[in-house]
Protein backbone atom coordinates (compact mmCIF):
# COMPACT_ATOMS: atom_id res chain seq x y z
CA UNK A 1 0.00 0.00 0.00
CA UNK A 2 2.33 2.47 0.82
CA UNK A 3 4.20 1.66 -2.06
CA UNK A 4 1.24 2.39 -4.43
CA UNK A 5 0.84 5.73 -2.89
CA UNK A 6 4.48 6.94 -3.25
CA UNK A 7 4.93 5.48 -6.57
CA UNK A 8 1.96 6.48 -8.00
CA UNK A 9 2.70 10.39 -7.07
CA UNK A 10 5.46 10.40 -9.19
CA UNK A 11 5.98 9.95 -12.92
CA UNK A 12 8.31 7.21 -14.12
CA UNK A 13 11.12 9.76 -15.70
CA UNK A 14 11.05 11.63 -11.50
CA UNK A 15 11.44 8.49 -10.11
CA UNK A 16 14.06 7.45 -12.22
CA UNK A 17 16.06 10.15 -11.37
CA UNK A 18 14.89 9.96 -7.69
CA UNK A 19 16.30 6.01 -7.80
CA UNK A 20 19.11 8.37 -8.74
CA UNK A 21 19.04 10.81 -5.53
CA UNK A 22 18.30 8.24 -3.12
CA UNK A 23 21.33 5.70 -3.77
CA UNK A 24 23.57 8.86 -4.08
CA UNK A 25 23.64 9.18 -0.40
CA UNK A 26 23.80 5.32 0.07
CA UNK A 27 27.49 6.01 -2.76
CA UNK A 28 28.83 8.49 -0.56
CA UNK A 29 28.63 6.26 2.87
CA UNK A 30 30.12 3.76 0.94
CA UNK A 31 33.53 4.77 0.32
CA UNK A 32 33.23 7.40 3.02
CA UNK A 33 33.37 4.09 5.42
CA UNK A 34 35.56 2.18 3.75
CA UNK A 35 38.34 5.42 2.73
CA UNK A 36 37.98 7.10 6.41
CA UNK A 37 40.83 4.33 7.78
CA UNK A 38 43.55 5.94 5.16
CA UNK A 39 43.48 9.06 6.54
CA UNK A 40 44.11 8.28 10.47
CA UNK A 41 46.97 6.30 10.23
CA UNK A 42 48.66 8.31 13.10
CA UNK A 43 46.23 7.96 15.20
CA UNK A 44 45.26 4.49 14.86
CA UNK A 45 49.03 3.20 15.24
CA UNK A 46 48.65 5.42 18.85
CA UNK A 47 46.13 3.45 20.04
CA UNK A 48 46.79 -0.07 18.14
CA UNK A 49 50.94 -0.77 17.33
CA UNK A 50 51.24 -2.25 13.36
CA UNK A 51 53.44 -1.75 10.91
CA UNK A 52 52.65 -0.24 7.69
CA UNK A 53 52.35 -3.26 6.19
CA UNK A 54 49.53 -4.74 8.73
CA UNK A 55 48.26 -1.03 8.18
CA UNK A 56 47.97 -1.47 4.58
CA UNK A 57 46.94 -5.38 5.64
CA UNK A 58 43.46 -3.50 6.90
CA UNK A 59 42.33 -2.06 3.78
CA UNK A 60 44.10 -4.89 1.64
CA UNK A 61 41.56 -7.61 3.68
CA UNK A 62 38.77 -5.51 2.89
CA UNK A 63 39.16 -5.49 -0.90
CA UNK A 64 39.97 -9.11 -0.70
CA UNK A 65 37.01 -9.77 1.09
CA UNK A 66 35.31 -7.52 -0.74
CA UNK A 67 36.77 -9.00 -3.97
CA UNK A 68 35.83 -12.33 -3.65
CA UNK A 69 32.04 -11.66 -2.94
CA UNK A 70 31.33 -9.51 -5.20
CA UNK A 71 30.25 -11.86 -8.16
CA UNK A 72 27.60 -13.45 -5.44
CA UNK A 73 26.65 -9.91 -4.60
CA UNK A 74 25.74 -9.59 -8.31
CA UNK A 75 24.40 -12.71 -8.41
CA UNK A 76 21.94 -12.39 -5.58
CA UNK A 77 21.07 -8.74 -6.78
CA UNK A 78 19.94 -11.01 -10.47
CA UNK A 79 18.20 -13.33 -8.88
CA UNK A 80 16.62 -11.67 -5.83
CA UNK A 81 15.98 -8.10 -6.89
CA UNK A 82 18.24 -5.05 -6.66
CA UNK A 83 16.61 -3.19 -3.78
CA UNK A 84 16.69 -6.04 -1.47
CA UNK A 85 20.69 -6.53 -1.78
CA UNK A 86 21.35 -2.62 -1.45
CA UNK A 87 19.25 -2.45 1.67
CA UNK A 88 21.15 -5.49 3.13
CA UNK A 89 24.05 -3.80 1.90
CA UNK A 90 23.96 -0.48 3.47
CA UNK A 91 22.37 -1.91 6.85
CA UNK A 92 25.33 -4.47 7.57
CA UNK A 93 28.17 -2.28 6.18
CA UNK A 94 27.24 0.38 8.47
CA UNK A 95 27.30 -1.99 11.49
CA UNK A 96 30.55 -3.31 10.64
CA UNK A 97 31.90 0.41 10.13
CA UNK A 98 30.29 0.72 13.96
CA UNK A 99 32.36 -1.86 15.40
CA UNK A 100 35.42 -0.86 13.90
CA UNK A 101 35.00 1.90 16.48
CA UNK A 102 35.10 -0.37 18.68
CA UNK A 103 38.34 -2.22 18.12
CA UNK A 104 41.06 -2.13 20.73
CA UNK A 105 43.58 -5.00 19.13
CA UNK A 106 44.82 -4.93 15.40
CA UNK A 107 42.89 -8.55 15.19
CA UNK A 108 39.76 -6.93 16.11
CA UNK A 109 40.14 -4.17 13.57
CA UNK A 110 41.25 -6.70 10.97
CA UNK A 111 38.10 -8.81 11.64
CA UNK A 112 35.51 -5.72 11.44
CA UNK A 113 37.50 -4.40 8.10
CA UNK A 114 36.69 -8.34 6.73
CA UNK A 115 33.51 -7.65 7.80
CA UNK A 116 32.41 -4.59 6.06
CA UNK A 117 34.07 -6.13 2.82
CA UNK A 118 31.31 -9.16 3.17
CA UNK A 119 28.35 -6.29 3.12
CA UNK A 120 30.01 -3.75 0.86
CA UNK A 121 30.83 -6.36 -1.99
CA UNK A 122 26.59 -6.86 -2.97
CA UNK A 123 26.06 -2.88 -2.90
CA UNK A 124 27.77 -1.38 -6.04
CA UNK A 125 26.69 -3.88 -9.18
CA UNK A 126 22.86 -4.02 -7.79
CA UNK A 127 22.80 -0.23 -7.60
CA UNK A 128 24.25 0.36 -10.26
CA UNK A 129 22.08 -2.30 -12.27
CA UNK A 130 19.01 -1.09 -10.62
CA UNK A 131 20.17 2.79 -11.97
CA UNK A 132 20.56 1.26 -15.72
CA UNK A 133 17.38 -0.30 -15.51
CA UNK A 134 15.38 2.73 -14.70
CA UNK A 135 17.88 4.54 -17.35
CA UNK A 136 17.42 2.70 -20.69
CA UNK A 137 18.69 5.64 -23.46
CA UNK A 138 20.42 8.84 -23.82
CA UNK A 139 20.69 9.10 -20.37
CA UNK A 140 21.94 6.17 -19.07
CA UNK A 141 25.92 7.18 -18.74
CA UNK A 142 24.88 10.64 -17.05
CA UNK A 143 22.49 9.05 -14.39
CA UNK A 144 25.32 6.94 -13.69
CA UNK A 145 27.56 9.33 -12.96
CA UNK A 146 25.60 11.02 -11.04
CA UNK A 147 25.58 7.91 -8.48
CA UNK A 148 28.98 7.99 -9.15
CA UNK A 149 29.42 11.53 -7.67
CA UNK A 150 28.55 10.28 -4.56
CA UNK A 151 31.27 7.71 -4.27
CA UNK A 152 33.87 10.66 -5.27
CA UNK A 153 32.04 12.51 -1.91
CA UNK A 154 32.50 9.97 0.49
CA UNK A 155 35.84 9.50 -0.72
CA UNK A 156 36.76 13.32 -0.22
CA UNK A 157 34.75 13.35 2.66
CA UNK A 158 37.57 10.55 3.76
CA UNK A 159 39.86 13.50 4.21
CA UNK A 160 38.47 14.96 7.26
CA UNK A 161 39.47 11.04 9.25
CA UNK A 162 42.60 13.22 9.54
CA UNK A 163 41.02 15.67 11.55
CA UNK A 164 38.51 13.62 13.18
CA UNK A 165 41.96 11.69 14.57
CA UNK A 166 43.59 14.57 15.45
CA UNK A 167 40.69 16.71 17.86
CA UNK A 168 38.75 14.28 18.63
CA UNK A 169 39.76 10.54 18.43
CA UNK A 170 40.07 8.18 15.28
CA UNK A 171 36.95 5.83 17.04
CA UNK A 172 34.57 8.60 17.16
CA UNK A 173 34.40 8.77 13.23
CA UNK A 174 33.61 4.86 12.87
CA UNK A 175 31.04 5.44 15.03
CA UNK A 176 29.27 8.48 13.47
CA UNK A 177 29.20 7.33 9.91
CA UNK A 178 28.20 3.65 10.96
CA UNK A 179 24.90 5.18 12.94
CA UNK A 180 23.94 7.22 10.08
CA UNK A 181 24.32 4.66 7.84
CA UNK A 182 21.84 2.56 10.04
CA UNK A 183 19.26 5.39 10.22
CA UNK A 184 19.24 5.75 5.92
CA UNK A 185 18.40 2.33 5.91
CA UNK A 186 14.93 3.14 7.47
CA UNK A 187 14.83 5.62 5.13
CA UNK A 188 15.22 3.96 1.62
CA UNK A 189 13.32 0.88 2.53
CA UNK A 190 10.54 3.06 2.70
CA UNK A 191 11.34 4.87 -0.43
CA UNK A 192 13.33 2.90 -3.30
CA UNK A 193 12.17 -0.04 -5.41
CA UNK A 194 12.94 -2.03 -8.29
CA UNK A 195 12.06 -1.13 -11.46
CA UNK A 196 8.35 -2.70 -12.72
CA UNK A 197 9.11 -5.43 -15.57
CA UNK A 198 7.85 -2.89 -18.01
CA UNK A 199 11.07 -1.56 -17.89
CA UNK A 200 13.26 -4.55 -17.77
CA UNK A 201 14.00 -6.79 -19.98
CA UNK A 202 11.16 -8.86 -22.26
CA UNK A 203 12.92 -11.75 -21.65
CA UNK A 204 13.45 -11.32 -17.87
CA UNK A 205 9.68 -11.08 -15.94
CA UNK A 206 8.61 -10.64 -12.89
CA UNK A 207 10.09 -13.46 -10.77
CA UNK A 208 12.14 -15.30 -13.43
CA UNK A 209 15.47 -17.18 -12.72
CA UNK A 210 18.61 -16.69 -14.32
CA UNK A 211 20.10 -20.64 -14.98
CA UNK A 212 23.26 -20.71 -13.20
CA UNK A 213 25.28 -21.41 -16.75
CA UNK A 214 23.82 -19.61 -19.03
CA UNK A 215 25.25 -16.42 -17.10
CA UNK A 216 28.51 -17.50 -16.43
CA UNK A 217 28.35 -18.71 -20.48
CA UNK A 218 27.29 -15.23 -22.07
CA UNK A 219 29.81 -13.13 -19.01
CA UNK A 220 32.60 -15.41 -20.42
CA UNK A 221 32.05 -16.08 -23.81
CA UNK A 222 32.22 -12.60 -24.66
CA UNK A 223 35.80 -11.25 -25.64
CA UNK A 224 34.74 -7.91 -24.94
CA UNK A 225 34.18 -9.28 -21.16
CA UNK A 226 37.49 -10.35 -20.41
CA UNK A 227 39.15 -7.22 -21.96
CA UNK A 228 36.82 -5.48 -19.38
CA UNK A 229 38.11 -7.74 -16.95
CA UNK A 230 42.17 -6.89 -18.05
CA UNK A 231 40.89 -3.28 -17.53
CA UNK A 232 39.39 -3.61 -14.45
CA UNK A 233 42.92 -4.97 -13.12
CA UNK A 234 44.43 -2.06 -13.96
CA UNK A 235 42.07 0.94 -12.70
CA UNK A 236 42.03 -1.03 -9.42
CA UNK A 237 45.44 -0.72 -9.01
CA UNK A 238 45.92 2.29 -9.68
CA UNK A 239 42.99 3.81 -7.69
CA UNK A 240 43.84 1.73 -4.90
CA UNK A 241 47.73 2.38 -4.54
CA UNK A 242 46.48 6.62 -4.84
CA UNK A 243 43.66 5.92 -2.72
CA UNK A 244 45.65 3.96 0.18
CA UNK A 245 49.04 5.77 -0.08
CA UNK A 246 48.43 9.10 -1.16
CA UNK A 247 48.03 10.76 2.26
CA UNK A 248 51.08 9.13 2.84
CA UNK A 249 53.12 10.59 0.11
CA UNK A 250 51.94 13.98 0.60
CA UNK A 251 53.01 13.52 4.55
CA UNK A 252 56.53 12.64 3.36
CA UNK A 253 57.41 14.67 0.33
CA UNK A 254 55.94 17.79 1.33
CA UNK A 255 56.05 17.75 5.08
CA UNK A 256 52.30 18.18 5.63
CA UNK A 257 50.54 17.26 8.58
CA UNK A 258 47.93 14.59 8.28
CA UNK A 259 44.96 17.03 8.56
CA UNK A 260 45.65 18.71 4.73
CA UNK A 261 47.25 15.80 3.75
CA UNK A 262 44.18 14.20 3.66
CA UNK A 263 42.37 17.10 2.44
CA UNK A 264 44.75 17.32 -0.47
CA UNK A 265 44.47 13.27 -1.00
CA UNK A 266 41.02 13.35 -1.36
CA UNK A 267 39.21 16.77 -1.78
CA UNK A 268 40.94 18.08 -4.49
CA UNK A 269 41.19 14.55 -5.90
CA UNK A 270 37.74 13.52 -5.79
CA UNK A 271 36.51 17.06 -7.09
CA UNK A 272 38.12 16.05 -9.99
CA UNK A 273 36.01 12.90 -10.44
CA UNK A 274 33.28 14.10 -9.67
CA UNK A 275 33.49 16.54 -12.14
CA UNK A 276 34.91 14.00 -14.82
CA UNK A 277 31.58 11.38 -13.63
CA UNK A 278 28.89 14.34 -14.55
CA UNK A 279 31.25 15.61 -17.90
CA UNK A 280 32.09 12.13 -19.61
CA UNK A 281 28.69 10.90 -18.68
CA UNK A 282 26.87 13.49 -20.68
CA UNK A 283 29.66 13.73 -23.22
CA UNK A 284 29.44 9.98 -23.53
CA UNK A 285 25.53 10.08 -23.50
CA UNK A 286 25.99 12.65 -26.86
CA UNK A 287 28.51 10.25 -28.37
CA UNK A 288 26.84 7.47 -28.16
CA UNK A 289 23.79 8.76 -30.35
CA UNK A 290 26.14 8.74 -33.19
CA UNK A 291 28.31 5.77 -32.34
CA UNK A 292 28.51 2.84 -30.21
CA UNK A 293 32.06 3.06 -29.22
CA UNK A 294 31.39 6.71 -27.55
CA UNK A 295 31.23 5.04 -23.75
CA UNK A 296 34.55 3.66 -24.13
CA UNK A 297 36.79 6.39 -26.43
CA UNK A 298 35.63 9.12 -23.90
CA UNK A 299 37.40 7.10 -21.08
CA UNK A 300 40.30 6.53 -23.09
CA UNK A 301 40.95 10.10 -23.52
CA UNK A 302 40.50 10.86 -20.19
CA UNK A 303 43.17 8.48 -19.25
CA UNK A 304 45.67 9.08 -21.83
CA UNK A 305 45.62 12.62 -20.69
CA UNK A 306 45.78 11.43 -16.80
CA UNK A 307 48.98 9.13 -18.35
CA UNK A 308 51.55 12.18 -18.28
CA UNK A 309 49.75 14.25 -15.35
CA UNK A 310 50.34 11.89 -12.90
CA UNK A 311 53.87 10.70 -14.23
CA UNK A 312 54.58 14.49 -13.38
CA UNK A 313 52.72 14.56 -10.14
CA UNK A 314 54.83 11.54 -8.96
CA UNK A 315 58.22 13.36 -9.86
CA UNK A 316 58.11 16.53 -8.83
CA UNK A 317 58.77 18.53 -5.81
CA UNK A 318 56.71 21.00 -6.27
CA UNK A 319 53.13 20.73 -4.14
CA UNK A 320 50.65 22.49 -6.65
CA UNK A 321 52.09 20.78 -9.47
CA UNK A 322 51.61 17.26 -7.92
CA UNK A 323 48.28 18.13 -6.95
CA UNK A 324 47.30 19.37 -10.61
CA UNK A 325 48.48 16.13 -11.52
CA UNK A 326 46.23 14.22 -9.48
CA UNK A 327 43.45 16.30 -10.57
CA UNK A 328 43.84 15.27 -13.81
CA UNK A 329 44.02 11.08 -13.11
CA UNK A 330 40.38 12.24 -11.40
CA UNK A 331 39.14 13.86 -14.09
CA UNK A 332 39.68 10.75 -16.16
CA UNK A 333 38.96 8.31 -13.18
CA UNK A 334 35.35 9.84 -13.28
CA UNK A 335 35.29 9.42 -17.26
CA UNK A 336 35.84 5.96 -16.49
CA UNK A 337 33.59 5.19 -13.68
CA UNK A 338 30.47 6.60 -15.87
CA UNK A 339 30.67 4.26 -18.27
CA UNK A 340 32.07 0.96 -17.20
CA UNK A 341 28.71 -0.43 -16.71
CA UNK A 342 27.15 1.27 -19.74
CA UNK A 343 29.90 -0.37 -21.80
CA UNK A 344 28.89 -3.68 -19.83
CA UNK A 345 25.14 -3.70 -20.38
CA UNK A 346 26.01 -3.13 -24.32
CA UNK A 347 28.74 -6.57 -24.42
CA UNK A 348 26.76 -8.82 -22.35
CA UNK A 349 23.22 -9.85 -21.81
CA UNK A 350 21.58 -7.03 -19.52
CA UNK A 351 19.84 -9.96 -17.53
CA UNK A 352 23.41 -11.00 -16.17
CA UNK A 353 24.91 -7.06 -15.83
CA UNK A 354 24.87 -6.94 -11.73
CA UNK A 355 26.67 -10.74 -11.98
CA UNK A 356 29.60 -9.11 -14.90
CA UNK A 357 30.05 -5.56 -12.82
CA UNK A 358 30.65 -8.25 -9.74
CA UNK A 359 33.02 -9.86 -11.15
CA UNK A 360 34.88 -7.02 -12.78
CA UNK A 361 34.77 -5.45 -9.13
CA UNK A 362 35.98 -8.74 -8.01
CA UNK A 363 39.01 -8.99 -10.25
CA UNK A 364 39.90 -5.05 -9.78
CA UNK A 365 39.74 -4.84 -5.57
CA UNK A 366 41.50 -8.16 -5.45
CA UNK A 367 44.56 -6.62 -8.11
CA UNK A 368 44.40 -3.65 -5.99
CA UNK A 369 44.30 -5.13 -2.41
CA UNK A 370 47.45 -6.90 -3.70
CA UNK A 371 48.99 -3.69 -4.21
CA UNK A 372 48.04 -2.07 -1.21
CA UNK A 373 49.46 -4.53 0.73
CA UNK A 374 52.92 -4.31 -1.73
CA UNK A 375 52.94 -1.14 -1.42
CA UNK A 376 53.28 -1.09 2.77
CA UNK A 377 56.03 -3.80 2.10
CA UNK A 378 58.05 -1.74 -0.27
CA UNK A 379 57.91 1.28 2.16
CA UNK A 380 58.80 -1.22 5.12
CA UNK A 381 61.90 -1.63 2.53
CA UNK A 382 62.22 2.48 1.91
CA UNK A 383 61.00 2.08 -1.76
CA UNK A 384 59.87 5.85 -2.63
CA UNK A 385 56.12 6.17 -3.22
CA UNK A 386 56.49 8.20 -6.26
CA UNK A 387 58.00 5.13 -8.14
CA UNK A 388 54.93 3.44 -7.15
CA UNK A 389 52.73 5.88 -8.61
CA UNK A 390 54.87 6.46 -11.79
CA UNK A 391 54.18 2.64 -12.06
CA UNK A 392 50.61 3.93 -12.01
CA UNK A 393 50.54 6.18 -14.94
CA UNK A 394 52.32 3.68 -17.07
CA UNK A 395 48.99 1.29 -16.24
CA UNK A 396 46.67 4.11 -17.04
CA UNK A 397 48.31 4.26 -20.52
CA UNK A 398 48.07 0.74 -21.38
CA UNK A 399 43.92 1.24 -20.11
CA UNK A 400 43.58 4.01 -22.39
CA UNK A 401 45.34 2.21 -25.30
CA UNK A 402 42.93 -1.10 -25.04
CA UNK A 403 39.97 1.15 -24.41
CA UNK A 404 40.44 2.69 -28.12
CA UNK A 405 40.60 -1.15 -28.99
CA UNK A 406 37.41 -2.04 -27.58
CA UNK A 407 34.24 -3.13 -30.46
CA UNK A 408 31.22 -2.51 -29.17
CA UNK A 409 28.93 -4.90 -30.50
CA UNK A 410 25.42 -4.21 -32.59
CA UNK A 411 22.87 -3.61 -29.86
CA UNK A 412 20.42 -5.53 -31.30
CA UNK A 413 22.45 -8.55 -29.75
CA UNK A 414 23.06 -7.51 -26.72
CA UNK A 415 20.68 -5.04 -25.30
CA UNK A 416 17.34 -7.49 -25.58
CA UNK A 417 14.89 -4.19 -26.11
CA UNK A 418 15.66 -1.40 -27.78
CA UNK A 419 16.84 1.65 -25.21
CA UNK A 420 14.42 4.57 -24.86
CA UNK A 421 14.49 8.10 -23.55
CA UNK A 422 13.89 7.80 -19.58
Amino acid sequence: MVKARFAASLKPASYAWLVVALLWLVALLNYLDRLIITTMRDSIKVDIAMTDAQFGLLTSIFLWVYAGLSPLGGYLADRLGRRRVVLGSLLFWSLATWLSGRAHTFDQLFLARGLMGVSEACYLPAALALIADYHRGATRSLAIGLHMSGIYTGAAMGGVGGYIGQFWGWRSGFTLFGAIGIGYTLVLALTLWDAPPRQRAAEMPAGAKIPRGSVLADLFGQYGFWLLLVLSVLVGVVNWLIYTWLPTYLQEHFTLKAGPAGLYATLYLQAASLAGALLGGAWADRWSRRSGRGRAQVPAIGYLAAFPCLFVAASTNALPLAVAGFVVYGLGRGFFDANLMPILRNVVDERHSATGYGFLNFIGSAAGGVMVYGGGLLRDRHVDLGHVFQGCAVALLLAALMLLTMRMPKPGRTNVLPESET
